[in-house]
């Protein structure tokens, strides 16, 4: 291999073939850099030991296929290349064959400039030569690895379940197979197993993991793709800790095949909990969290300060802190929350901002230092007060709850932190992975949450999901109250949980209903008839009343725990095929129409808009 070469084969006999990467024609010398996915070895043609070979070498260009044989040779001290493992050697040339040409590419993989994205992805495979795409890709290979002999050490077995299966609802569109042979039916294209990996359990298959594709037609962002790679396990007989243990066991193996050594167990936290101090589900804690600072002040101080201030004593007041920003100018301290996620879901919103503490250390002296002390505010932080506008007029129009208001204020301090990350450096890699790579628990998840479009309450994981056992006499008594928005339904705790990295949600999973009759009095809470039900979940329904264990598991996106580790900012970069944001492969130039006869084969016709 082209990077497999040191100064202990100096004088040996060696084979190498591999790309054209770059040439430096002196003449009488001609320096070819070889290239391979090991890394680069520079070979060497003498005109004055073999001038027929110099002669056929000064045909080479950039991403010739060639194979060279000769003589490993030390390299004169004054002409090591110290930024690359061979570049103490290099290879004196004897024979060249030359194995293919090459047109000239549009991009060079050796290039430090990249040409834009969709070039890149046209030309994919001119793209998957640069060294940092096959790092990521091999990369992502090894964390594969750890992560099947992690599980397979733990006892589970790796089980293929079935790409063209059975439409069901699962949060986003389906992408659908006309069948041939079932004219006018059509398969699915699995969002996920979630089905088939139950089904292993009630089949007695207690451990089964699965690394695989799935498909979801949704609107598309830099951490998402139409078709995906998951880690897919499933467990009879697990409390929720021995689904957390298995998974942050084979994380900790594939973190450490990048080199990062993390440390479980991880925090956990309850979803109620990361909505009150952060505002978000899949909170990113290398930032400080929202401090409500009602906490420091006597009642008479909170009762003066609301009433100053016009906004709620009974909703949080909360601090926002983002560490380290020095000095910023009034116009930036005018601007905050006129951008960012903040700013595009604010509609009639009811948060009020204060946004300038040395005003407000002027006019409350006493209370200022009090709150800095209690949110613990160091001298070059910027933070600021948020509270919830107390105001009729937008009451009547405003949802004024405590997780609207908590969300704003999430948005407000990722749009801060976004914004000054420059200047915190709390994105930052460390090379402490403590400090780099922040995982968290968080549980407890809202089994049922209210859709305003709709007006009726949905299941916020899955219709399989298990409630709290403590909450079941609330939901025995209001099975019948899908269309209240005010039902107790909102406040029954689910058996869910999600792994979340600094900010991002690796994963998702729950303890499953096993129990039929708990399983109907959820369809129930649903909306669902039993009709629908069945018609909908037959098989399934079916197969639980067939001595079904009690079971749980999760699924965690390969592809993100990859970005992650490769520090890039787009799932682009770590699949080696992927899409553009309109779900197109730009390289084989897909979707496409397809002819009418096939078509007419799968008795579809296609309405011209």
């Amino acid at each position: 291999m082209c990077g497999a070469l040191g100064t202990s084969d100096a004088g040996k006999k060696a084979v190498l073939m591999g790309w054209v990467n770059r040439r430096r024609d002196l003449g009488n010398l001609l320096f070819i850099d070889l290239r391979d996915r090991s890394g680069i070895t520079q070979v060497v043609f003498n005109a004055e030991r073999n001038p027929a070979i110099h002669k056929k070498a000064e045909g080479l260009r950039n991403e010739y296929v060639i194979a060279v044989i000769g003589t490993v040779k030390q390299r004169d001290p004054n002409t090591i290349n110290r930024n690359i493992p061979t570049g103490q050697v290099e290879l004196v040339v004897d024979e060249l064959r030359l194995l293919n040409e090459s047109k000239q590419p549009p991009f060079l993989p050796g290039e430090t400039v990249l040409p834009n994205e969709e070039m890149r992805l046209k030309y994919r495979y001119i793209d998957l030569r640069r060294d940092v795409m096959q790092r990521n890709i091999e990369l992502r290979h090894k964390v594969a690895i750890a992560i099947r002999e992690a599980l397979s050490a733990r006892g589970f077995f790796e089980i293929e379940t079935p790409i063209m299966t059975r439409s069901t609802p699962e949060g986003a569109r389906d992408y659908l197979v006309p069948s041939r042979v079932q004219p006018g039916s059509f398969y699915a294209l699995p969002q996920s197993p979630q089905m088939f990996k139950q089904i292993l359990m009630i089949s007695g298959f207690d451990r089964y993991f699965q690394i695989v594709r799935c498909f979801r037609d949704e609107d598309l962002r830099a951490d998402r793709q139409p078709e995906f790679t998951q880690i897919d396990l499933e467990m009879s007989y697990p409390q929720q800790e021995s689904v957390w243990n298995v998974v942050e066991e084979f994380l900790l193996a594939s973190f450490k095949t990048a080199g990062v050594e993390i440390k479980p167990p991880f925090p956990r936290m309850s979803y109620d909990q990361a909505m009150r101090l952060y505002g978000i589900d899949k909170p990113d804690m290398r930032l400080p969290a929202m401090t409500d600072i009602r906490e420091a002040l006597a009642p008479e101080e909170l009762e003066q300060f609301t009433s100053k201030f016009r906004v709620r004593k009974d909703l949080p007041l909360q601090l926002i802190r983002i560490p380290r920003v020095g000095e910023i100018s009034g116009t930036e301290r005018r601007t905050i929350g006129t951008y960012g996620a903040f700013q595009h879901t604010q509609g009639g919103s009811f948060v009020q901002l204060m946004t300038d503490p040395k005003r407000f250390a002027k006019d409350y002296p006493a209370l200022s230092e009090k709150v800095m002390q209690f949110a613990r505010v160091e001298a070059d932080d910027l933070w600021l007060l948020a509270g919830a506008l107390n105001n009729p007029e937008i009451a009547a129009v405003a949802e004024q709850s405590l997780q609207h208001f908590c969300e704003k204020c999430g948005f407000l301090r990722l749009d801060l932190a976004q914004k000054y990350a420059a200047k915190h450096g709390g994105f930052e890699k460390s090379g402490d992975p403590e400090k780099d790579f922040k995982f968290l628990w968080v549980t407890d998840f809202p089994m049922f949450e209210w859709d305003r479009e709709s007006k009726r309450w949905n299941a916020a994981h899955h219709p399989f999901t298990s409630p709290h056992e403590q909450d079941m006499a609330k939901l025995e008594a209001n099975v019948h109250s899908v269309h209240d928005p005010k039902s107790p339904l909102g406040e029954i705790r689910a058996l869910a949980y999600d792994v979340v990295l600094n900010g991002t949600e690796l994963g998702s999973g729950s303890i499953r209903i096993h129990r039929q009759d708990i399983q109907s009095k959820i369809f129930q809470a649903l909306g669902m008839s039993d009709e629908e039900a069945r018609s909908r979940f037959g098989f399934f329904l079916e197969a639980l009343e067939y001595g079904t264990p009690p079971h749980g598991g999760i699924a965690l996106g390969l592809d993100r725990i990859v970005m992650i580790l490769a520090g890039a900012d787009s799932l682009r970069e770590v699949i080696p095929f992927p899409k553009t944001a309109r779900a197109v492969d730009l390289m084989v130039d897909a979707p496409t129409p397809v002819s009418d006869a096939q078509l007419r084969e799968l008795g579809i016709q296609v309405k011209k808009s």
